[in-house]
């Protein structure tokens, strides 16, 4: 009777035993959750969102009637044109981590491999995240956004003047030589040049805001001034637009920045909150600059406090806490207001939207106060930074290198493509204006 039990318990356990091994196997494999999957397709929209229609209606409100199309057209086709782009190459270029080392610097530190080149073994199972929790298909449009509206703030620095055939060029060069080697340095993770360095950037102050900042103003400034700048008159013609584009930005923007997070936590949360904080302060910190400066506050002046605020608080947006987004959203207020007027004046750039003075300088500022406030000591949350002068130096040394890099290749581009096909309209086809000169249409037929 007892052999016969034990015969039984062997029988048995020879039935459960694979099946708690099998069950294990499925324990330990990646389990998407659905909850941050459901979170990141929001965010990605979101983030879209903030290029079509968002960024096409606030530059498209600041030029001249005559050009509005022209502007919004930039912005659409660049959004077509870098999706494809993206999945041909740049998320391979930027996320492919092929021969990179920690603490090795090769050429894999600066530019990504081409194995994930036209997306190769990306399927509906292909799981990724900080813990594996979301599909890869959804990290991939995540980042595709970023790359979208990254040269499309460009598009502020030279409108009014640059052909569209060049334009097109130049974006889909600038893109695979500029933006995504620059984000495989910061966000590729070990063996990643500034990764390695330890530079901070939750969402993009290097990688978006100084990258398309630096290469505006190096486009203005290679393409001239337009016809009449300074002495003509060249007023927005519809702050209305801009103030709805401003709009669509600023809620965008919580997809971009508590997106950052790729999930549904605590940190994409509290980058939220943060956002909206130094957003506010710095609507606040513009207008009562301009206030006291000018006499009165005005519509395009709010609008650019916003954008300004949104772009210094981006690479801060994970780390920092309110009391240091407040310090720096009313920075970037006060301190992009005085840029993109005072010191645009004096230097005589013609940079038409301020891509260079809100972006660029909101950009650089964001990321060396991440330096300081990150840090627990200054209410913020990255335990790492214990010694707050040596996140700062490792933050200027990631601004230094993002300025100086891009400053150089877009500079190189530009002036090779001048001399190839030419980079600006005639002076009788910007005096008609770019919609008509470039698209034979009108953005107002009356």
């Amino acid at each position: 009777m007892t052999l016969r039990k034990f015969a039984g318990l062997g029988a048995l356990l020879s039935i459960v035993m694979p099946s708690l091994a099998m069950a294990a196997d499925e324990v330990a494999a990646p389990v998407l959750n659905s909850g941050d999957t459901a979170w990141m397709m929001t965010a990605t929209a979101l983030v879209l969102f903030m290029t079509i229609p968002g960024l096409a209606l606030f530059y498209g409100g600041m030029v001249r009637s005559k050009n509005i199309l022209s502007v919004m057209m930039q912005c659409f086709a660049i959004t077509g044109l870098i999706s494809i782009l993206w999945v041909v190459y740049g998320y391979s270029i930027a996320f492919d981590t092929t021969g990179m080392e920690q603490g090795v610097v090769n050429f894999n530190s600066f530019f990504g491999g081409m194995g994930k080149a036209f997306l190769a073994g990306v399927t509906p199972a292909s799981i990724t995240g900080p813990a594996a929790l979301f599909p890869e298909a959804v990290f991939i449009t995540f980042q595709m956004t970023f790359a979208i509206i990254t040269p499309a703030l460009i598009v502020g620095a030279f409108a009014e003047r640059m052909k569209f055939s060049a334009m097109l060029i130049f974006m889909a060069i600038w893109f695979t030589l500029v933006y995504a080697p620059i984000a495989h340095m910061v966000w590729s993770g070990n063996g990643g040049l500034m990764w390695d360095w330890g530079v901070l950037d939750f969402a993009g102050g290097t990688v978006v805001h100084i990258n398309a900042g630096v290469a505006g103003l190096v486009a203005c400034i290679v393409l001239g001034k337009r016809k009449g700048f300074p002495t003509t008159p060249m007023a927005p013609h519809n702050l209305g637009y801009t103030l709805i584009g401003a709009a669509m930005l600023w809620i965008g923007w919580f997809g971009f920045n508590a997106g950052s997070a790729a999930a549904a936590n605590g940190t994409a949360g509290m980058a939220m909150l943060v956002t909206q904080i130094a957003t506010a302060a710095a609507a606040l910190g513009w207008m009562f600059a301009e206030w006291i400066t000018h006499g009165k506050p005005s519509a395009l002046g709010i609008a650019s406090g916003v954008v300004a605020g949104l772009v210094a608080i981006t690479p801060a947006a994970g780390t920092v806490g309110p009391m240091g987004a407040l310090v720096i959203g009313l920075a970037a207020g006060v301190v992009c207001f005085f840029c993109a007027t005072t010191l645009k004046r004096k230097l005589g750039y013609d940079d038409s939207l301020d891509a260079f003075g809100v972006h660029g300088i909101g950009g650089i500022l964001g990321a060396i106060l991440t330096g300081v406030f990150a840090a627990p000591s200054m209410g913020g949350f990255n335990a790492a930074t214990t010694d707050i002068a040596a996140q700062v130096w490792i933050q200027c040394k990631g601004v230094g290198f993002t300025v100086i890099y891009t400053a150089i290749v877009t500079y190189v581009i530009l002036k090779v493509l001048d001399m190839v096909m030419g980079l600006r309209v005639t002076e009788e086809e910007e005096a008609v204006g770019l919609d008509l000169a470039q698209h034979n249409e009108r953005g107002y037929n009356l």
